[in-house]
């Protein structure tokens, strides 16, 4: 399963803010108010059950589905991040350094479930992941997955006065201050019809597609940030089933 280079980051974007990123992430209204307890709440139950946390980072999720019982997998393609991860999580966590664009190092039917928090939107074909990621589940488990919000960027476009095609997968510049350093990434931004597309074409059922609030506690921690997400999504959240 071949991917050309537009369709991976390098690790070098994340592995020289690595620990300042990790930081950032503990205590963001975007992460741990409201991406995170969004998809542990859409996971529910995962006692007992094998997860593969897939781009997991420094390893925030895995933790949290490891004290909820779950026996947790987790791979990043910044070994950077997965050092920070394996400061959190302790030398016997099964974390390994792949590429979501790349075959996995995982037999078939490994996992009850597979979380891709904030993943999938770096690669600009969807299909080779989301293949691999399906061959890892066994059949009927879940495919968690939260994205970019396919309107996020385009408001942001359209007020400052351009006008992109909102039906083009096409790329964009982040840029985000972590630290004392500015984290750049490219996304791919796709309709919505594109994302549940792929999402069936690879063999997935769509359960739920979710645009939570912010938890509560963020209100009085970042009000202008809790108003903005509460009234226009960031993130669009998925639960699929693997048939």
């Amino acid at each position: 399963m071949a991917s050309g280079p537009e369709n991976r980051a390098l690790p070098a974007d994340y592995d020289g803010f690595a620990e300042a990123y990790s930081a950032e992430n503990e205590t963001s209204i975007d992460n741990a108010y409201y991406e995170r307890p969004a998809t542990l709440a859409l996971a529910g139950d995962v006692a007992g059950r094998r997860v593969l946390d897939a781009g997991c980072g420094s390893g925030p999720l895995f933790a949290a589905l490891r004290d909820r019982g779950a026996v947790v997998s987790g791979f990043d393609q910044s070994a950077g991040m997965l050092e920070q991860a394996r400061r959190r999580l302790g030398a016997d966590a099964d974390l390994r350094v792949a590429d979501l664009a790349d075959p996995l190092p995982y037999p078939d039917d490994a996992f009850d479930d597979v979380v891709a928090s904030l993943v999938l939107h770096y690669l600009r074909d969807w299909g080779p992941a989301l293949a691999e990621l399906r061959r890892v589940l066994r059949t009927g488990g879940r495919l968690i997955a939260s994205v970019n919000h396919p309107t996020a960027d385009y408001c942001v476009e359209r007020l400052a006065g351009r006008r992109p095609d909102y039906f083009a997968i096409r790329s964009s510049i982040a840029e985000w201050p972590v630290g004392d350093q500015t984290a750049r990434v490219t996304f791919w931004n796709r309709p919505l019809h594109a994302m549940t597309d792929a999402f069936t074409a690879a063999g997935f059922r769509i359960s739920v597609i979710s645009e939570p609030q912010p938890a509560p506690a963020a209100r009085e921690l970042f009000p202008e940030g809790f108003h903005l997400l509460s009234t226009a999504p960031s993130f669009l959240f998925f639960v699929l089933h693997a048939d």
